[in-house]
Parts: structure tokens; sequence; C-alpha cells
């Protein structure tokens, strides 16, 4: 059983920026795997599948980033589950635009949505995948650019990186976090 959640804020002035890179993430899961995520559960928009054999959840919390463990937290307790059957894909002002990262751990690195999932189920140690979206521009806001909307061209290269993200997501559904990692970890 696993959990796939995509890192966003709800509403629509939110639906195409930055910040959710993890919603739409989600969203073009969802539509590659013909999945509704269309339930509310445990704070958040959910779909439950199959897929290659294996029960996962794709959840978009909808209590705002600062407070996306509550989300996570009660999905793991009503399942029972561990951190570690948890992908969280979330945007990192860190990494180039188009690149991806996997980890199996870490520190939230200041961003919020994961300070809360690390709060809430109690260790840093759970697998994420970072989206970069590259740092803004000097003199630039860092929440005003994170809640600004991709350009035509960075929406295309964000396309690219969602989609090698996906066939992160299925490596490592498949074969493990391990053997995903030097495989998708960099630019696209």
């Amino acid at each position: 059983m696993w959990l796939l959640v995509g890192l966003g804020n709800p509403g629509a002035q939110y639906a195409q920026t930055r910040h959710n890179a993890g919603f739409m993430l989600i969203d073009r899961l969802s539509a590659a795997w013909n999945v509704d995520v269309t339930s509310t559960k445990f704070k958040a928009m959910t779909g439950d599948t199959n897929h290659n054999g294996q029960k996962i959840t794709l959840m978009k919390p909808q209590t705002y980033m600062n407070l996306s463990g509550e989300s996570v937290r009660a999905w793991m307790d009503f399942y029972k589950a561990t951190p570690q059957q948890i992908i969280v894909i979330y945007d990192d002002m860190d990494l180039m635009q188009g690149s991806i990262r996997l980890r199996e751990k870490g520190s939230s690195g200041g961003h919020n949505g994961i300070k809360s999932i690390i709060a809430h189920s109690g260790t840093e140690a759970f697998p994420r995948i970072k989206v970069g979206i590259s740092r803004p521009s000097d003199g630039m806001a860092i929440v005003d650019y994170v809640l600004s909307s991709f350009s035509k061209s960075e929406r295309e290269v964000l396309n690219l990186a969602l989609d090698r993200t996906i066939l992160a997501i299925e490596t490592i559904l498949a074969d493990g976090f391990h053997k995903a990692i030097p495989k998708f970890n960099g630019a696209s």
C-alpha cells in the first residue's frame, strides 16, 4: 500500500502556481492511470487505485500547504501505515527548473509542507520527489515567486519534469527507491 501525495494549495487562484507542482503531478498521474481524485477524506481530495498489483492512494491535501501533514497523518492512522509507504511530491526552489530529485529522507529545507509532514509523522524518513522550480530573480519575494504562475516556456519544461516524475514513481513502485535514484536524479 502506498500514498502518493502531491503538495499544493487548494483553490483556482493557486492552481497553476509554482507552489502547486505537487498537485499538478497528481492531476497528471490521475489522468495517466485513469484515477478519479474526487473523494473527500483525510482533509484531502483522494483517489484509490490498484496499479500493477499495488493499492495506491493519490492525494491532494486541502488544508493549504502549511498543514499538509494533517492529511498525511490521517491517512497513516487509518491504514496503520508507516512513513516509508508515502511518496511526497513537491516544488523545490533549490533545484533548477526541469530537474527532479529523489530522496528517501531529509530535512524540510525550509519547505512548509514538508515541515508539516515531519511534525505530524514524527520523522524525516519518508520518500519524496522534489520538482525543481528554480529561485526567483533578485528582488522578488519568495512568497510572490512561489505563488506566481509559470510562463509558457517554463510550463513546457515543467511538463517534461512531471513526465519524468511519473516514470520515477513507476520505477519506485516496480523496482524500489534505490534503483530509481540514479536513473532519475538531475536534469531532464
